[in-house]
């Protein structure tokens, strides 16, 4: 099976994603985890579910307010995001520096 290229931002979402991997997770959620932001990290969804390593479902919370877009791993994503995450630990670490960066006015 293809699989996306996997950028840091990509490997920092599915990191995210790994932790949880049966959870349903928002976008916002996301973005306020990985610290990116919507531009990059919905393209990244949308490219995840394209190649079925996400399942995407509507969800309705209440009255009036609109219907939330959520995502999970498949059993495929989640297999490829343990293989990330055990093959390149080096990676990981820059997503979490990159991060840290983030939300520490750039000193990782």
């Amino acid at each position: 099976m293809k699989t996306p290229r996997l950028s840091p931002q990509t490997l920092r979402v599915l990191e995210r994603f790994i932790e949880r991997p049966t959870a349903w997770r928002y976008g916002y959620e996301l973005s306020r985890e990985t610290g990116l932001k919507s531009g990059t990290l919905y393209p990244i969804l949308m490219r995840l579910a394209k190649f079925s390593l996400l399942e995407t479902k509507w969800v309705t919370t209440e009255d009036g307010v609109p219907p939330r877009h959520t995502y999970r791993l498949t059993p495929t994503g989640a297999e490829l995001a343990r293989a990330q995450q055990a093959t390149s630990p080096s990676a990981a670490r820059a997503a979490a520096r990159a991060h840290r960066a983030a939300f520490s006015g750039g000193k990782a």
